[in-house]
């Protein structure tokens, strides 16, 4: 594997720091502006705001840029967005600083997925796109901890100083090592990439992306009261058991890449099944705390052994205009950030339980299979015409020789 992934690793890393140490910085945050916890948590919803508009806007309107040169500007906004949230004045400002913060993240890991996939023999296209999630999972475990222990140490303001430190680590580490020659082959404009997204297979993936994780938000928004609740733990071991969610995702993105080279839609039904089970799971295992961490553990490993092949996927059924499709695949799942959530307090608040969101994490999961059964049949069903319009092509030019001849 090419060092290049290394530095697309090292954004990805920064871009999952920022992204998730909100959650623990909330408090530090509202009291030190003064705000409730709720309004600190439209910070959250700031961040993922900008990822929805900017993944497929900034995708699209540099797609005749040098891949290279995008990666290192988005890079750059993040190192902007970020010292601009250590230096927001009052609530207003940061509000607009985390979602300057949010517009590049999908861009990145859109663009990023397809350098990544262009530097690497095509049989280990999701093993690089795995590599370069690698730095998102690696976050949850070590990133995010850390990034929360110096909020509350030094403030939350030095947090994210520190990660527009990691932005220019990456923005060098982009600089020395991706290659000159990776740009973008279109010059269709802006109107031929969004046109690339009328595609049904397209949409029938992002639905899949979703659904799926729609299906792990629903129950790891809720994760924290499950594990104090139900399974007993006290709320200072919290932090170490959404560690263990974080080396769970990091073995199911590298165990899905690896497998998707060899099965795409094997893999991705393998892992959405395999979400589904431990899902149903989660009621028996939250009775205790050694199968709660178990539990914990495995729904990152079975969430994020999908992330590759979807993200692969979706580039696939796009290919004349794979940037904007893979950053609309991270938009999507940042709307099933949002989504499951959502669905998953809905579960709470209607009283069935404090672990009813993983319940509601089940409905999704399968939804995501049904999706991407659908998905495969329209594949099925169009192959035979392909395959048809192929033969038809091959034999016209031998046809109108023989009639010139």
């Amino acid at each position: 594997m090419p060092l290049a992934l290394l530095a697309l690793a090292v954004g990805a890393f920064g871009i999952g720091t920022t992204e998730f140490v909100m959650m623990g910085l909330l408090p530090d945050v509202a009291d030190d502006l003064n705000i409730s916890i709720p309004s600190a948590g439209h910070l959250v919803s700031a961040y993922a705001l900008g990822v929805v508009i900017g993944a497929p806007l900034l995708a699209a309107v540099t797609a005749r840029m040098s891949r290279r040169t995008v990666l290192i500007g988005l890079m750059g906004l993040f190192v902007v967005g970020n010292a601009l949230s250590a230096l927001a004045p009052d609530n207003g400002w940061l509000l607009a600083a985390r979602f300057l913060s949010g517009l590049p993240h999908g861009a990145f890991f859109g663009v990023g997925a397809v350098v990544a996939t262009k530097m690497v023999a095509p049989e280990r296209k999701a093993r690089s796109v795995s590599l370069m999630f690698l730095g998102l999972t690696v976050a949850n475990v070590a990133g995010v901890p850390v990034a929360t222990l110096m909020g509350q140490h030094l403030g939350w303001r030095a947090t994210f100083l520190g990660v527009s430190a990691i932005g220019l680590a990456a923005i060098a580490a982009l600089a020395f090592l991706i290659p000159h020659d990776h740009e973008h082959t279109t010059a269709q404009g802006l109107r031929g990439e969004l046109a690339a997204l009328r595609s049904l297979p397209v949409w029938l993936s992002l639905g899949t992306t979703v659904a799926g994780f729609g299906a792990l938000f629903a129950a790891y928004s809720y994760i924290t009261p499950m594990l104090t609740d139900a399974a007993g733990y006290a709320d200072a071991s919290v932090t170490l058991l959404l560690a263990l969610f974080g080396v769970g995702a990091t073995a199911g993105n590298l165990l899905g890449g690896r497998l998707a080279d060899h099965s795409l839609r094997g893999t991705l039904f393998g892992g959405l099944t395999a979400l589904v089970a431990v899902l149903a799971l989660f009621p028996l295992l939250m009775r205790t705390e050694l199968t709660a961490a178990v539990a914990v553990t495995l729904l990152g490993m079975a969430a994020f052994a999908t992330g590759s092949p979807l993200q692969l996927m979706v580039m696939e059924k796009a290919s004349s205009a794979p940037s904007l499709a893979s950053s609309a695949n991270q938009a999507a799942f940042n709307l099933a950030n949002a989504g499951g959530a959502w669905i998953g307090g809905l579960a709470l608040a209607a009283g069935f339980g404090v672990t009813s969101p993983a319940l509601a994490g089940v409905a999704l999961a399968v939804l995501g299979l049904a999706v991407a059964s659908l998905a495969y049949a329209v594949d099925r069903r169009r192959a035979p015409v392909a395959g048809r319009e192929r033969i038809v092509a091959s034999h016209v030019p031998q046809e109108a020789e023989a009639v010139h001849h």
